[in-house]
Order: C-alpha cells, then structure tokens, then sequence
C-alpha cells in the first residue's frame, strides 16, 4: 500500500513540475526570464515560509551557511537559471528530455562526492544516457540549437543541488530546504535581470500564469517529498520519467511542438538508460 501511494504521489509530483514548466514558459512570452524567476521565488519562498512557521521551525537555520548548503545554493542558481532560460527559448519537449539526464549525472558524482561503487553495467548505462542527451542536442550538425547548452546547465545544476542536499544536515527540514531553494530562484533571477533588463509591470494574465505556476511548483514539491518518503526508492523513483510523458504532451497541445524523430530517440535512451540505473542500484542494495 505505501509503494502504491508513493508511486501515485511521484505521479503528481512530476504532473505538477510538468504544468509549473508550461506556465512558466507561457509567463516568459510576456516577461523577462529573470522577473519571471524573481516573481516565482518569492511566491514559493513566501509558502515555505508559512510553511515553516505554523509547524514552529525557525527560519534561518543555524547551519543554513554551512559549506553544504552553500554549494547547494550555487548549483540551485545554475539549475533554475539554466532551465528556466532553456525552457523559455526552446521546445519545452526536448528541454524537459535533456533533464532527465540529472539522476545520471547524480549516479556519476555518488561516486565522486561520496564514493559509491557504480559496477561497470551502472556505468554503460550513465554513458548512453548521456549518448542520448548528445542525440538531442546533435552537435556539429544541422539540427544543433546552441540555446539547448542552457538546458544542459540546467541539468547539471539540478543534479549538483541534489547531491548537495544529502550532504545537507538532517536537522534541516523539507520546509526550510524548500525556503532556501526558493530564495536562490530569486537570486537567479536578479542575475538574469541584471543582465537582459526590461522589467515591466506584470497583465493580468501573466500575474494568473505565475501565481498558478507557484501552487503547481510548491505542489509538484511537496509530491515528491512525501513520494520519496512514503514508498521504497526502487518502487517510486522510476516514476520520475512520467515528467517527460507529461511536458510532451503539453508541449504538443500547448505550444504546438513536433518532438522530431531524433529528440524522440534521445528521450527514449535517457529514460531507458535512467530506469536501468535504478533498479540495478537497488539491486546492488539488495
């Protein structure tokens, strides 16, 4: 029963990360990323907080400048900095595709940051999917987008952000670390305002966009959070993949994109590759 309703609550989890992208990218037509980022941080970072608040927990935490969330904090900036660029520039599809990649690049800095055995069946398995993200991004070719390297960051970030957060300090709760990540959205966007500028006064509209891209974001995190504790990681975790289903889709019918044969490939060897490392991780485990 708690893998069922693990694996369901992944299931919303991923649909909620899915809607928070298309929102965000129908928000970014209108907006400059960096005030689109800026918005969206505060929003979740206000939730958190509430959050933290009527549980009693203290919202700085007296290890919230530790090395761990410190390095946890650059690599949030460069995952939502680099995603949410690649997802306002680029077909949501193959931005999505790209970072599904992140739980293989965590597979491969395990090893790194906290010496995990990978057997060498893991490791084939890491290097197709990044086969695969290459198979996207066709370097060299005709079909390259440079605006894709964002979407690469991006996946690089998210997956620093993740190997951070199990160095974080298990007194640190899900609210707190939610509040902190939010607040480097924030800080991202800032960056990026500075950098393009053109802030303008949000319609009604992009308001609407953002303030249910926030819900979405903060549901989405809440699902996952409650996913990964509820059921075993072997159960629940290649669940994750439906995102990719899930912004196809929206993609599709949203933003009018045709995924071509080669994304569709790609996204296929990712996955693939990705399922592959978890069960033979909790394999391995067993």
């Amino acid at each position: 029963m708690n893998n069922l309703k693990g694996s369901l609550l992944m299931v919303a989890a991923m649909a909620g990360f899915a809607l928070e992208d298309m929102l965000v990218k129908a928000a970014a037509q209108d907006l400059p990323v960096g005030q689109v980022l800026i918005i969206f941080g505060c929003g979740g970072m206000m939730i958190f907080a509430a959050s933290a608040m009527i549980r009693g927990e203290v919202l700085l935490h007296p290890q919230a400048f530790s090395r761990p969330l410190l390095i946890r904090a650059f690599f949030e900036i460069l995952g939502r900095l680099g995603y949410t660029v690649a997802i306002a520039l680029t077909p949501l599809s193959s931005a999505s595709a790209i970072l599904q990649a992140a739980p293989l690049v965590v597979a491969a800095g395990a090893v790194l940051v906290f010496g995990e055995k990978v057997g060498w069946r893991r490791w084939l398995a890491i290097v197709i999917g990044f086969i695969g993200v290459l198979m996207i991004l066709r370097p060299g070719t005709g079909g390259f987008e440079p605006l894709s390297i964002f979407a690469v960051l991006g996946m690089i970030g998210f997956a620093g952000r993740d190997l951070a957060t199990r160095a974080a300090p298990q007194s640190m709760t899900n609210a707190q670390l939610g509040l902190y990540g939010f607040a480097m959205m924030a800080v991202a966007g800032v960056i990026a305002l500075s950098w393009t500028g053109g802030a303008m006064l949000p319609d009604g509209t992009s308001s609407l966009l953002l303030l249910a891209a926030i819900i979405m974001g903060v549901v989405g995190y809440s699902c996952l959070t409650g996913a990964m504790r509820t059921g075993e990681i072997g159960v629940v975790a290649p669940f994750r993949y439906i995102r990719l289903v899930f912004a196809m889709i929206l993609g599709v019918l949203v933003f009018a994109e045709r995924p071509d044969v080669m994304t569709l490939l790609g996204s296929a060897v990712i996955v693939a590759s990705g399922l592959y490392t978890v069960f033979r991780g909790q394999r391995a485990k067993g």
